[in-house]
């Protein structure tokens, strides 16, 4: 099975990076090589005024000396050696500077991500912002950029602007059957193979999915109406639609953690990244009904549904989106070193001239191996829901955003009642993870195994109510 990628073709050990949701290639030299041919359009072409908000993107960096230095040094502390500085054909480094990054950034505004196929594989991009900043978020720099609130004030915006062309008909150009299109043969086969695989179904793209495949882009009007697509009626059944003891599947997801008896407050920076339940809920007033609690967190497919659903029967008490980074991933992961079970690493001296840190490599798994960091920090919907069991009473449900696809829509409103499996709300653009909450006391068992290579279908059962 397609679990990310490129997957059926062999790809080196070394070029082989496990990426949680698959938003970027298994084969890192996917990935090398669309940035290579966006980099190699930039400098192969006259330059190009910005764009508007990438004009004020350059603004702040430059009218401001804290950020200007982040921007600079953050390309700097980028080791030099492989596999960061040299693109697959071992030419020169991918991104040079922050003036080089702002014209690669104006370019990729101006498409939806699309199918790389290359000469040792094929694959897909589905974050490019993320393909950009793969490195240098994981640099001492990097960090403390996209941990500023003025940065990240000025992401917000630049994302809101991309949005708008995701959201237009030029973005729907990439809904073909060419070999960068998503309903390409590779395209269509890896989104059939993740979709059909839960249940071992063999959907065709329209059996599972509402449109049109005799129009233009099968009916999809941009690459957001593609991305947030709906299911047909009863290809994902709810779990025992009567017997409120059985939980549902909020999102079409892969297990990635199950955590008892999570603290109201701990250091979710560290390396095992502890849920820190006041920061999950946004610091709302009723996260304090939330310490000790089991969290269930699993992460989304870039090629899967991104529509979340009522894990249970009840009233939506409280619904809002928080805030938060864009970009941000633990120090942990890069040559700084970071807090690794708490303690300060000794990694951050720097050795072998400019550029090379002695204290150690950026993990090139990247922020993806931070799930658990990012539900404190990350831009989330955050959905508290009294449960029609009393056996469950009051449950949270958290849809955790990730790097440029963390635009989070929530549908219901406060006061509203929603029926199991009933739509709550979705990611545009893409998603991330999300998080199920349950109370301390909450007799909540029977969940899947971490692991399981195929997705958990949504709205099927997660987890039940263990009666005495």
């Amino acid at each position: 099975m397609v679990h990310q990628h490129g997957d059926e073709h062999i790809i080196p050990q070394e070029q082989r990076i496990h990426k949680h949701g698959a938003w970027l290639p298994a084969d890192h030299r996917v990935q090398h090589e669309w940035l290579k041919t966006q980099i190699e359009h930039v400098d192969r072409n006259p330059q190009k005024e910005l764009i508007p908000v990438l004009q004020d993107f350059k603004q702040l960096i430059e009218g401001n000396s804290r950020i200007y230095m982040y921007f600079n040094q953050m390309w700097e502390e980028i080791p030099l050696k492989k596999p960061y500085y040299k693109d697959p054909t071992g030419t020169k480094k991918q991104i040079r500077d922050y003036r080089h990054m702002l014209s690669v950034l104006n370019h990729i505004f101006t498409q939806a991500p699309q199918w790389t196929d290359a000469a040792f594989g094929v694959g897909m991009v589905g974050v490019p912002m993320v393909g950009i900043f793969d490195y240098v978020m994981a640099t001492p720099s990097g960090h403390a950029a996209f941990l500023d609130p003025e940065v990240n004030k000025m992401m917000k915006k630049i994302l809101n602007e991309w949005g708008k062309f995701l959201k237009s008909p030029k973005s729907a150009e990439v809904l073909a059957s060419h070999k960068q299109g998503w309903f390409s043969e590779h395209g269509t086969k890896d989104l059939m193979e993740v979709a059909n695989a839960p249940l071992k179904t063999s959907h065709r793209f329209e059996d599972m999915y509402v449109c049109d495949p005799s129009a233009k882009h099968y009916g999809f009007t941009s690459w957001d109406d593609f991305f947030t697509r709906q299911l047909r009626e009863n290809v994902r059944p709810v779990a025992s639609p009567e017997n409120d003891d059985v939980i549902a599947n909020a999102c079409e997801s892969k297990v990635y953690n199950i955590a008892r008896n999570a603290k109201l407050r701990d250091r979710f920076w560290i390396k095992s990244q502890p849920y820190s339940v006041l920061d999950m809920l946004g610091q709302d007033p009723l996260a304090a009904q939330f310490d000790g609690a089991t969290v269930y967190q699993a992460f989304l497919s870039a090629l899967s549904y991104h529509r979340w659903h009522a894990p249970v029967s009840g009233r939506i008490v409280r619904a809002f989106v928080k805030d938060g980074t864009y970009f941000s991933e633990p120090l942990f992961e890069g040559p700084a070193g970071g807090y690794v079970d708490g303690e300060r690493s000794q990694g951050s001296s720097r050795a072998g001239g400019s550029g090379s840190f002695g204290g150690g490599d950026i993990d090139t798994r990247g922020i993806s191996v931070a799930q658990g960091y990012l539900t404190a920090l990350a831009t989330r919907a955050v959905i508290f829901i009294q449960a029609d069991n009393p056996a469950i009473g009051l449950m949270a449900f958290v849809g955790v955003g990730m790097d440029e696809v963390s635009t989070c829509e929530i549908t219901v409103s406060v006061g509203q009642h929603v029926l199991k499996g009933e739509q709550l709300g979705m990611f545009h653009f893409g998603g991330s993870s999300h998080c199920l909450l349950f109370r301390a006391g909450v007799p909540v068992d029977g969940f899947p195994t971490p692991g399981r290579q195929e997705n958990v279908p949504v709205r099927s059962q997660v987890a039940v109510i263990k009666r005495k």
